[in-house]
């Protein structure tokens, strides 16, 4: 069985289409690698108001031509937390910077008067090179009951002396500005005021919740592991779909020029 040529109008046409679907292809991905290529906070498990949680700060690093050495987070003014201690990271040192509160904060009958305002990590012995990213844990609390999210601010430092200041908040119902800070979401408050499904006492959380920012800090590495590929891979996967709707929908398109030209 014979194939009938192309026509020279229609391979050009097919050429124009291939293109353009390559370019619409590299489009998808170079947005898509931008879209999440900020510094992130997450729960491990919730973050529930009124109770503690522990939260992971992601970093991604997002130069090919050098390495982030240093993060810092500074912690909101509007809504002061008593309590936050960062997990051991190898390779890097962890510094927490406390300031003397205005209004003395009350916590389980306690009277607070100073609050965290930055925790600051340095390399020590390792950097977050091209392609790589960097999880920071972190317990804190006691989270404020009448906020429904948190926003830290961070400026991630390059060892070419780059710094890039992840600083603006999102605005309700808007586009994603260009530096996002990091928002920590809050949920629900829990019965037991300890969020993350913690069961502390009343007498460690009042001691800003160091019980249970140890018995997190035990699965922390197994937790950072799974919900850092689940995300990972989520996010693979969206790429990897929208770019295959876009190839099936050229190569539709392709086939029905080729069919007309056919036709006529």
């Amino acid at each position: 069985m014979s194939t009938a040529p192309i026509p020279r109008r229609t391979a050009a046409t097919l050429s124009r289409l291939a293109v353009a679907t390559g370019v619409a292809a590299s489009s998808v991905l170079l947005l898509s690698g931008t879209a999440f290529a900020h510094v992130t906070v997450q729960p491990q498990g919730e973050a529930a108001k009124g109770g503690y949680a522990t939260v992971n700060f992601k970093v991604p690093n997002e130069r090919d031509n050098a390495s982030t050495v240093k993060l810092e987070v500074s912690f909101p003014a509007d809504h002061p937390l008593a309590s936050a201690m960062p997990q051991p990271v190898p390779g890097w040192k962890a510094e927490v910077t406390k300031s003397k509160l205005d209004k003395p904060l009350e916590v389980h009958g306690k009277q607070i008067t100073e609050a965290v305002t930055k925790i600051t990590w340095t390399a020590t012995d390792s950097k977050i090179a091209p392609g790589e990213f960097q999880q920071f844990p972190v317990s804190m609390g006691r989270l404020p009951e009448n906020a429904e999210q948190l926003v830290f601010k961070a400026l991630q430092t390059y060892d070419n002396k780059e710094i890039v200041r992840w600083i603006e908040e999102p605005a309700e119902g808007g586009e994603q500005p260009d530096s996002p800070a990091p928002v920590l979401k809050l949920s629900a408050a829990a019965d037991d005021h300890h969020g993350g499904g913690s069961s502390g006492s009343s007498g460690d959380a009042a001691k800003g919740g160091a019980n249970h920012g140890e018995a997190k800090g035990e699965d922390a590495g197994d937790g950072e592991t799974k919900s850092s590929a689940a995300a990972d891979a989520g996010d693979t996967t969206a790429r990897a779909l929208g770019i295959a709707g876009i190839l099936v929908g050229a190569a539709g398109l392709a086939f029905g020029v080729l069919t007309r030209r056919r036709a006529s």
